[in-house]
């Protein structure tokens, strides 16, 4: 059902058919580094390895733009004041399009980058968004709470999620932005939690006003979820810090009482509702726990009337679905709630569903295949997101899919946490004080295979790590070589250099042919060896620990290579040289296939050359020999390779500075 942990010594299995999806950029902005290198480069690094494992036709990798929400009618309603005469769908259709400009330059390859409110995708989305709602809804799992709302009492007007800030009220929490009902950790909470609330359109404190909305009911999944938890757990390779955040949401309610505003502690616990008092003498605090939502709201109102300050936990809530924001996908007519739109968050949720049908019927398949994706049990569906949105895709998602068909529901994506990626050792983002810089930027001083290494590289499977380019540094700060350089050098300087050998000691003694042999046993055992390791660490998504094999096994045929060649200079040895090329061509072959994912460009490049269809990049055939594609090799002919021809390019300062 999902990507099983394996047992020492398995060959994992890929599925025969799957979908990707990349967490979907806001419409208010261009893409930031954060955006390229803390996703969706290793979202497209897996879908182009799992083209090249499973074929083309069998995966499905679909983004696109969010258009809806409260950070894009901010940040419109700001571009608005200062004079832009567009309409809202002008504007985020010119952002979407930048943002499928900049994925393009970095070769990243979704076969639909669509947007959520923007033509035939913005047309499908609705219709899903329908379906959704209706089908959760006759099945009893959406229902309308009234809940207080802010409202700006000066301006006479309801405030969105972004035009409230304040300070979260979950315990522990350390964001530096709190909004409405989340903060920028993806932490939920009732508007009523938040502290000091301002409003950002008049600087007051705003007032409360009731509001009924259409909400799921997550919280009465919990129990579920607590299994579908334990299920990934034992049985797939999910990330252990990921399962950790759900486990924690996964809690009774509780709330915490500091030490200094309790006076009395049998007092307090005589007058709060049924609880369970956790007095750990260690802590400043004291925790009630309740075994449900309504009583801790129930202690939460005897509190505040006795005056005493507390802050909540985290734990499940009922998922809003709706609000009243003009701008947003229009929720069905139920009951007495006319003119409502979606939350923007949950129907983002559903937008891969949306994009997949979308694509299916671009290439002139059916809409309804869309299940032979999503709910197959030949397919799997991996969901690439960053680590502050394991809230919505790990457990909201979940919730709802679990009810979403008759039969166990939806079959449940397997969910891909990155950690985050930080900018100098600080969490930069476009709401931050720190700004990013912005992908397109980042193209003025590396290529985007240097970058696609590097983002590989950093290890975000399992710890929050720091993108640190020289060119961002004082020049006083700059000491040993630019990390970005030294990961992009393993192919630009190493195994570039060993192309370049193959090719040229091809035609200078081999009339332009790769000489016949067999491979000899040491490099097969080599190219085994990081072949199933690579494989391994692919299907765990530890991209990191490919670059480690890539750095082992290209510099090992590098050393191969420089050392036989020059033995067989020295002695001019025809024999020696010919086993070498025979050998460095098929090594060079192999890491080419293992390579193509992460730079598809050089890599197709060495194809073109090798004079090789696309059937090279085929994993049934990557143990195969050269002669295997060619067939006679004193027959096939390569193309011709000019002296200083790069596969795998610099810019031209970096070949300055060296």
């Amino acid at each position: 059902m999902f990507t099983k942990r394996l047992m020492p010594g398995e060959r994992p299995k890929f599925p025969k058919k799957a979908i990707i999806t990349a967490g979907m950029p806001y419409g208010n902005k261009n893409l930031h580094f954060g955006h390229v290198g803390g996703m969706f480069v290793h979202a497209d690094i897996f879908a182009r390895f799992m083209r090249d494992r499973i074929g083309k036709d069998n995966v499905i990798f679909v983004s696109g733009t969010d258009c809806y929400g409260s950070p894009i009618l901010e940040s419109y309603r700001k571009l608005k004041e200062s004079g832009y005469e567009g309409t809202i769908e002008e504007y985020v259709m010119s952002n979407h399009i930048s943002q499928k400009e900049t994925l393009k330059k970095y070769y990243i390859s979704p076969n639909l980058f669509a947007a959520s409110a923007l033509g035939r995708s913005g047309e499908i989305h609705q219709e899903v968004s329908d379906w959704l709602f209706n089908t959760l809804y006759e099945k009893g799992f959406i229902k309308k709470y009234s809940s207080p709302q802010f409202y700006d009492e000066e301006l006479g007007v309801y405030l969105n999620g972004r035009q409230v800030i304040g300070k979260c009220p979950i315990e522990g929490c350390t964001s530096e932005h709190a909004y409405a009902d989340e903060c920028s950790l993806g932490h939920q909470y009732m508007p009523t939690e938040l502290i000091n609330p301002i409003s950002v359109l008049s600087g007051k404190k705003p007032a409360f006003r009731d509001v009924t909305n259409w909400y799921f009911v997550l919280d009465e999944c919990i129990d579920e979820l607590k299994e579908h938890l334990d299920y990934l757990a034992r049985n797939t390779n999910t990330r252990k810090y990921q399962i950790k955040i759900i486990d924690e949401f996964l809690k009774k309610p509780v709330l915490h009482v500091q030490r200094k505003y309790i006076d009395n502690l049998a007092e307090l616990e005589a007058k709060l509702p049924a609880h369970t008092t956790i007095d750990d003498e260690k802590k400043s605090s004291v925790t009630f726990e309740f075994e449900s939502l309504s009583l801790r709201d129930e202690a939460k109102q005897l509190l505040d009337s006795l005056g005493i300050f507390y802050r909540a936990g985290k734990t499940l809530v009922p998922f809003r679905l709706s609000g009243n924001v003009e701008w947003g996908v229009k929720v069905p007519d139920k009951e007495d709630l006319k003119d409502l739109t979606f939350w923007v968050w949950p129907e983002s949720l559903w937008a891969p569903i949306s994009f997949t049908q979308t694509y299916l019927e671009s290439i002139g398949r059916s809409r309804e295949e869309w299940l032979d994706w999503w709910n197959s049990e030949e397919s799997q569906v991996y969901q690439f997101i960053g680590e502050d949105n394991i809230y919505f895709y790990s457990i909201a998602e979940m919730g709802m899919f679990l009810h979403l068909l008759n039969e166990g529901g939806l079959k449940l994506p397997h969910v891909i946490a990155n950690r985050h990626i930080l900018f100098m050792d600080t969490k930069a983002s476009s709401s931050s004080d720190i700004k990013p810089p912005m992908a397109d930027e980042l193209l003025e001083y590396y290529t985007p295979e240097q970058l696609r290494m590097h983002f590989m590289s950093l290890g975000l499977s399992s710890k929050s790590t720091s993108f640190k380019p020289q060119v961002y540094m004082k020049e006083e700060e700059r000491t040993g070589v630019d990390i970005v350089l030294k990961d992009g050098n393993l192919l630009t300087n190493v195994f570039n250099r060993i192309i370049r050998s193959c090719f040229y000691a091809a035609q200078t003694y081999f009339n332009g042919r790769i000489p016949k042999g067999c491979v000899s046993e040491d490099i097969r055992k080599l190219i085994e060896e990081k072949v199933l390791e690579y494989e391994l660490h692919m299907y765990n998504h530890e991209f990191h620990r490919i670059s480690y094999v890539l750095d082992d096994l290209i510099r090992e045929v590098n050393k191969y290579w420089a050392g036989r060649i020059r033995i067989a200079d020295t002695n001019n040895d025809e024999a020696l040289r010919k086993q070498t090329l025979i050998d460095c061509f098929y090594a060079c072959k192999v890491i080419a296939i293992l390579v193509h994912p992460i730079a598809p460009s050089g890599c197709e490049m060495f194809r073109e050359y090798l004079n090789i269809d696309e059937n090279l990049w085929n994993w049934e055939h990557i143990f195969e020999p050269i002669e295997f594609y060619t067939g006679d090799l004193d027959k096939h002919e390569m193309k011709y390779l000019e002296p200083r021809v790069d596969f795998f390019e610099k810019l031209e300062w970096q070949y300055e500075k060296q």
